[in-house]
C-alpha cells in the first residue's frame, strides 16, 4: 500500500508562501511562514509540511505528481 500524496496546490506565481495552514487547520497547527521559489522544474515542495506547489502551465502541471521526485527548495523566512 502506498502512502497518500501530500497536498498539491496549483499556482500562477513562481514565488509562493507556505505556513502549513489551510481550511480546517488553524495557525497554531501550522509552521513558520516560508517563501519558496518554483524553478525550471515547474514545482517545489515545502520542507516543513511537504505541500507541493505546481506552476500552472509549467512542465509539472498535469503530470502525475506521484511520479515526480521530491523537490525541496531553499526557503527564506
Amino acid at each position: 500500500m502506498t502512502a497518500p500524496l501530500p497536498e498539491t496546490i496549483r499556482t500562477a506565481h513562481a514565488r509562493v508562501a507556505c505556513d502549513g495552514t489551510g481550511p480546517g487547520l488553524p495557525a497554531a497547527l501550522g509552521h513558520p511562514r516560508v517563501f519558496l521559489q518554483i524553478d525550471e522544474h515547474g514545482y517545489v515542495d515545502c520542507g516543513y509540511c511537504d505541500r507541493r506547489f505546481v506552476l500552472i502551465g509549467g512542465p509539472a502541471d498535469g503530470a502525475d505528481q506521484g511520479e515526480l521526485p521530491d523537490h525541496p527548495a531553499g526557503a527564506s523566512i
